[in-house]
């Protein structure tokens, strides 16, 4: 047996064969309604039609768009199932009958959606998750205004309760997710066009929702969400392929810090760069094991607390490491955590402890590998 291997348990072998069972979910994510999400997932169901798949329609909300309607072209449509409801007769999506007619690909619109009372499932989603495990791939629309641990931020934002959310596990399991953008000044004017709501409820469309605020922020949410996605399946495929340089596409800035007093203009520098890039950034302290290393006093220790404190209020990820050599313990962190931009102060050690162990300022200057290095003075 090769050095390495490993058997799997038959736990571990059962979820690998879901996994390959399972149908894949893709995501077409806006912002704000109108944006053409809808519009998006016909248009991909029209094209893998045409290159021979199996794709029907589940269900589908042009809410009355023509530009939409007319997507719809040769796509089949699932009839939906009638529920009896106080009287009324409701109109939802017939999952069973999806199943039953096993395409390669169903196209479901509105997946925060609550369905009616007397439903198989609750929520749409918990329906998709069904269609899923019978190995039917599921496209599908969803407004970031959803997400479940958005939902305080997006009524601070917009002013607006939203009930319909869904876990962030169903977006962080997906298997691809699109966004599709349009500038707040375009959907603007869709909406006074008539293009998504009736004109008729344009003027308390614009001074309620659909404030340009409103939007610009939405819009940004959503952005980063599809980012960081990015971010994580970059990750994942450097780690696949083994690839441990940093890979500039995404700015993050680590910044070093010692119990200097004067390590704090070092945390706002880093503050500023992070704002400047509208990127991640980190603080770290490494606590020294070397002989030579001096020992912490109770006042150094203090004045580590209150760097952690302000890098923290100032919105970094705080964290000390360990190890006899200061520059190793950064480089080896940088790599993990893909850093860009190290900033750092002037060395502070005294010439016998140059003399004997170097200068981390040298060391990380000779040892980075497409990391920038900025140097700070104290004074």
């Amino acid at each position: 047996m090769s050095e390495g291997f490993r058997r799997l348990t038959p736990e571990e072998a059962l979820e690998i064969i879901k996994k390959q069972q399972r149908g894949k979910l893709k995501i077409f994510l806006g912002y704000a309604p109108g944006v053409g999400k809808t519009y998006a997932m016909l248009n991909e169901g029209n094209r893998r039609l045409k290159r021979g798949q199996d794709v029907v329609i589940g269900y589908v909300e042009t809410h009355g768009r023509k530009e939409t309607e007319a997507q719809i072209g040769n796509l089949e449509i699932i009839p939906r199932k009638k529920i009896e409801y106080h009287g009324m007769i409701l109109e939802e999506m017939d999952t069973d009958a999806i199943i039953a007619r096993k395409p390669e690909v169903v196209l479901i619109d509105e997946l925060a959606h609550t369905n009616a009372p007397g439903s198989k499932h609750k929520k749409r989603y918990e329906d998709v998750e069904e269609i899923l495990r019978h190995g039917i791939n599921v496209i599908t629309t969803l407004n970031i205004q959803h997400l479940e641990s958005l939902n305080d931020v997006i009524q601070q934002i917009t002013g607006v309760a939203v009930r319909e959310t869904i876990p962030d596990s169903i977006v962080d399991n997906a298997d691809e997710i699109v966004a599709v953008d349009l500038t707040p000044d375009a959907l603007l004017n869709r909406l006074k066009r008539g293009d998504i709501y009736p004109v008729s409820k344009v003027d308390e469309c614009l001074s309620n929702f659909f404030r340009k605020g409103n939007l610009n922020a939405l819009r940004e949410l959503m952005l980063r969400l599809t980012a960081e996605e990015v971010d994580i399946e970059l990750e994942e495929y450097m780690k696949e392929h083994g690839i441990t340089d940093t890979w500039e596409t995404n700015e993050k800035i680590m910044v070093c810090i010692t119990p200097n007093p004067l390590s704090k203009k070092l945390i706002r520098r880093g503050a500023r760069r992070a704002r400047r890039f509208k990127c991640d950034w980190v603080v770290v302290y490494v606590n020294c094991t070397h002989f030579l290393a001096p020992k912490l006093t109770e006042k150094d220790k203090e004045v580590l607390e209150s760097h952690f404190m302000l890098a923290k209020q100032l919105g970094a990820e705080v964290y000390t490491l360990t190890g006899k050599s200061v520059s190793d313990e950064l480089l080896k962190f940088a790599k993990q955590m893909h850093i860009t931009q190290i900033i750092i102060g002037h060395s502070q050690r005294s010439r016998l402890q140059t003399f004997f162990r170097g200068s981390t300022v040298i060391k990380l200057i000779k040892k980075a590998k497409n990391i920038e290095i900025h140097v700070i003075p104290y004074k």
